[in-house]
């Protein structure tokens, strides 16, 4: 219990330091643009940058923050896909993976053309599939 209390102390601590150290740089930079524009605009217009500058910031700030409160996009469910609609969605996402796989099933091709022609079958045989697929009453 101890050691959880004098985590949040620190934990509070931490936040209420970086709190001060945001404030003094927020207030440093906005007196470095006021010193670097008044010469130019006068004090008027610098007062000007520095609330524009501010706002821009605060404008930016509510951004990310209604960005954050929606979340991230969840994906549109897809319909559902054959094996073979599968294994091109697999091959479009991972290029690498799927050059291995079809290199090593054009070894096995070359090695036994039997079995290469029952796979190859087996996926497009369009019978097989929809047989498969049919509810039995």
């Amino acid at each position: 219990m101890k050691a959880l209390l004098r985590r949040a102390i620190y934990g509070l601590l931490a936040a209420a330091a970086l709190a001060t150290a945001t404030g003094v740089l927020v207030v440093a930079s906005a007196y470095a643009l006021f010193s670097l524009v008044r010469e130019p605009l006068g004090p008027a217009g610098a007062a000007g940058v520095v609330a524009l500058a501010a706002a821009v910031l605060l404008a930016l700030a509510a951004l990310a923050f209604m960005l954050v409160a929606r979340g991230p996009k969840r994906p549109i469910a897809a319909p559902e896909q054959d094996l073979l609609g599968k294994v091109m969605n697999l091959a479009r996402e991972r290029p690498i993976v799927s050059a291995g796989a079809l290199i090593g099933a054009i070894t096995v091709a070359i090695r036994n053309p039997a079995l290469a022609a029952i796979v190859m079958k087996a996926f497009l045989d369009p019978k097989g599939r929809s047989a498969a697929r049919k509810p039995k009453s």
